[in-house]
């Protein structure tokens, strides 16, 4: 009895830990996205959801358009980025990443299949004869640049060279840093890099920040292209990455950083782009523009920021996605009329065979 009773008490722990534990995972809130950590007010929950980047780099400066979808029930937030020279901040073109989508989406082709299928004649009742069946991305500590006001955003720009000192500013501001996220940013102190802190609030009085944000875009300079990814290393669930890289060339990242290997979506040179990519790239006569995905199943492995290169050539590449379609020569199956042609081949053989047979047979007689 005593021993069934301890059992009983055993099981009830267990299963009260895993309730903790389950409580634990939905309030917790997200530090780490792909190229910086969102930090929520106290006591609040934000996750990134989603997060596109366009990289531009002219030799010289680097410029980074990011936009993030975001969750939760967070009034405010401070974004971090590092960067390795002094950022200025300003708001990116809403429609840049619909024009890039649109750009590198996939283009639709239709194969040709010659035997009939599941769903075509005569396999199909309710169809004709004919119709297919389609298949169908020395300065002090903390030193605030300004604050503004960058649409639905109330933005302040902050470099800082320590750590602790970055802690402290976001205390009395209402954010608080955590430990794990302050480790990760030395390795960027070490290397002389700056971070930049940016506030994010709602346009309204009583709202939270959710859904797609406005795209924030930093520039500066930079000896090569880099994309910040250590501070992704502190996500709990698996990331991915989409990048559309704008330059003369086609690029490529120089490792996968420890995740799978990063998968080409688009690549071509586009003639005198306009609206927000031709804003981008300072009307450029082309920009070769191309777009990077890839999967980071286990976050913790990652183990260094991207550095971007050009590839070895200039190669394009687009994506498809394909309809099959039942070969027909007007309107009617091409396997129908090539048997039926086989057939009368056959039968008209078959009736010349028989004429010649009685005609020899009448010879005989």
């Amino acid at each position: 009895m005593r021993d069934a009773r301890e059992r009983w008490r055993r099981a009830l722990l267990v299963a009260l830990a895993l309730v903790a534990l389950q409580l634990g995972s939905l309030v917790a809130p997200a530090y780490a996205c792909g190229c910086g950590a969102m930090v929520p007010q106290n006591g609040s929950r934000l996750s990134v959801k989603q997060e596109t980047s366009a990289i531009r780099w002219d030799g010289h400066d680097e410029q980074i358009v990011m936009r993030l979808t975001v969750d939760g029930d967070a009034p405010r937030a401070a974004w971090i980025m590092p960067v390795p020279s002094r950022a200025t901040v300003k708001l990116g073109d809403r429609h840049l990443f619909d024009q890039l989508e649109e750009i590198a989406a996939p283009v639709h082709r239709t194969r040709s299949y010659f035997w009939p299928r599941d769903g075509d004649w005569p396999f199909a009742k309710d169809r004709g004869v004919g119709d297919g069946a389609a298949r169908p991305s020395a300065e002090p500590p903390v030193e605030v640049i300004g604050r503004e006001r960058l649409g639905p955003f109330d933005v302040a720009r902050l470099t800082a060279s320590d750590p602790t000192a970055l802690r402290n500013w976001l205390a009395a501001n209402g954010f608080q840093l955590p430990p794990a996220l302050a480790t990760e940013l030395k390795p960027y102190v070490a290397q002389k890099w700056e971070y930049v802190a940016i506030r994010l609030a709602p346009d309204q009085p009583g709202q939270t920040l959710g859904g797609p944000l406005d795209p924030l875009s930093l520039t500066f300079a930079s000896e090569h292209p880099v994309y910040p990814m250590r501070l992704s290393r502190l996500a709990k669930n698996p990331q991915t990455l989409n990048l559309y890289v704008l330059g003369a060339h086609r690029m490529e990242t120089a490792s996968a950083i420890g995740g799978e290997e990063p998968r080409t979506l688009f690549a071509g040179r586009v003639a005198a782009p306009g609206g927000a990519l031709g804003e981008l790239t300072g009307h450029a006569p082309s920009v070769y523009v191309t777009a990077l995905t890839q999967y980071f199943p286990r976050p913790a492995e990652i183990s260094a920021d991207h550095d971007i290169r050009r590839a070895s050539s200039d190669t394009g590449f687009q994506q498809a996605w394909y309809s099959d379609q039942l070969m027909t020569v007007g309107g009617v199956p091409a396997w129908l009329l090539t048997v039926g042609a086989v057939l009368a081949v056959l039968a008209g053989g078959g009736a010349l065979t028989a004429r010649r047979t009685r005609a020899r047979r009448t010879a005989r007689r």
